[in-house]
């Protein structure tokens, strides 16, 4: 199949527009931390696809260190065990 045609079929309806994706890419660079400081700037939208995923994954990580923490404060907590199962089940 040629591109051209498959070009027209890929314009339906429910395919997204070249518009739309620019505006939503605009919006997810609002999102990131360094990319709000360049909001003015023009950036490739294949460079703040990348830094989002980056970003998820630090988010991940922190989120991961976060859980290890909060594990070994309740370990050594004064706490019953009975308050450390309610904090664990508000947490999961």
């Amino acid at each position: 199949m040629s591109s051209r045609r498959s070009r027209s079929r890929q314009s339906g309806s429910s395919r997204i527009t070249e518009e739309q994706i620019s505006e939503l890419v605009s919006k997810l660079q609002d999102l990131l931390p360094e990319a709000r400081l360049q909001s003015n700037a023009r950036v490739p939208s294949a460079r703040v696809l990348q830094e989002t995923c980056n970003y998820i994954r630090s988010l991940h990580q922190e989120v991961d260190d976060l859980s290890v923490r909060l594990s070994e404060l309740l370990e050594t907590s004064d706490m019953s065990s009975a308050q450390v199962a309610i904090i664990r089940s508000l947490l999961m």
